[in-house]
């Protein structure tokens, strides 16, 4: 009966509907017509990287107030990231070097006491 009333199924309907939406002729986008054609040169130099280093040095010379050393590391410390990496080193101590009160007459003295060495 199905067959009859022209009611192929789900699958049936999805191939109809491919088949008319591959009729329309739509546009050929394998042509090259309406396309501008673009210089490699002109792209090259269009994104190339652009070096500021000259301008932001004279911009950074101009200026002739320094910063408080105080707020310059409360900057940095407030842009520096959380990871480990981005922490600066740890600055160690410097140990001095271990010094004794003791004199080596003093050590000699006490072995002889101690271990009765004369």
């Amino acid at each position: 009966p199905r067959v009859q009333r022209g009611q192929l199924g789900p699958r049936a309907a999805g191939a109809a509907r491919r088949r008319k939406r591959a009729a329309e002729p739509g546009r050929n986008k394998a042509t090259v017509k309406g396309r501008v054609v673009k210089s490699a040169i002109e792209e090259y130099h269009k994104k190339k990287p652009v070096d500021h280093l000259r301008e932001n040095l004279k911009y950074m010379l101009k200026g002739r107030r320094v910063a408080d050393k105080a707020i310059t590391e409360q900057v940095l410390a407030q842009n520096r990231g959380r990871k480990s990496k981005d922490q600066p080193p740890e600055k160690t101590e410097k140990k001095k070097p271990e010094s004794t009160v003791f004199t080596e007459e003093d050590f000699r003295k006490f072995e002889r006491e101690y271990f009765g060495i004369p």
